[in-house]
């Protein structure tokens, strides 16, 4: 009888070894910071672009932020009722947006912070919950401005402030990306920072003249904000943090 009994606790501790860990996805949803790119546009690189090389294999990162996209236009373009579509119970959505929400000249596009932008978060929030999926808001990556201090300077104006404000009135996770980024970008310094952005020589003929672009981010870039978003997400969601490499 005991035989049979250790037999069969060895069985269950067997199974359980074998057992796979449950397999999600993270959905990204934001703007041209975060989005995949094409070859000729290379190096320039989204950081969600390259964020499944953090994750282990149970993991699929599926990236439907597009550039140019605002929180309006975004929705207005039925991006996010296709992401909605596809969204199941355990799935993580990723929301960043801000960049072209403050394009006033943009009627397709522009939102106000406490206005439209905020509802637009909340909408997003409210509906991925509404699936079963867990939304995580991000504030903007930083824009490599630098004043005459030699410290970067404000370019986002209130829309990170109303993302933060969004995640503490709805209780969701937040990654503060614009605070992270802005203390790694001044940490490098003016010069040392233009190699995470997109200032290149001519690549090809569809750039034909130097990048020297202050919002985009280079390969290497991308490889160093999806690596601080992923350590921050030790801190914030350890549960999620579990699935990193």
């Amino acid at each position: 009888m005991k035989r049979l009994f250790y037999f069969c606790v060895l069985i269950l501790i067997f199974f359980s070894a074998c057992q796979k860990p449950k397999q999600f996805s993270i959905y990204c949803v934001g703007d041209s910071t975060m989005a995949n790119k094409n070859a000729d546009a290379f190096p320039e690189t989204g950081w969600c672009m390259v964020l499944d090389e953090y994750f282990t294999s149970n993991v699929a990162v599926k990236n439907h932020a597009r550039n140019g996209r605002s929180s309006k236009s975004f929705i207005d373009e039925g991006r996010w009722q296709t992401v909605l579509d596809s969204l199941q119970a355990g799935d993580y959505v990723f929301i960043q947006f801000g960049h072209n929400d403050q394009k006033a000249y943009d009627s397709t596009r522009y939102t106000t912070p406490f206005g439209s932008y905020t509802e637009n978060l909340s909408r997003f929030v409210n509906e991925s919950r509404e699936k079963g999926a867990i939304p995580v808001l991000f504030t903007s990556i930083v824009r490599r401005k630098f004043g005459e201090n030699g410290k970067l300077n404000d370019t986002h104006s209130d829309y990170p402030v109303a993302t933060r404000k969004v995640a503490d009135l709805l209780d969701v996770p937040l990654i503060d990306l614009q605070k992270i980024t802005e203390e790694w970008v001044n940490s490098l310094g003016d010069e040392a920072s233009k190699q995470m952005y997109l200032w290149t020589d001519i690549t090809n003929e569809r750039h034909p003249e130097p990048r020297k672009d202050d919002t985009h981010l280079s390969q290497k870039g991308a490889h160093k904000v999806a690596q601080l978003a992923t350590e921050a997400l030790k801190e914030n969601i350890p549960e999620l943090a579990t699935n990193l490499k």
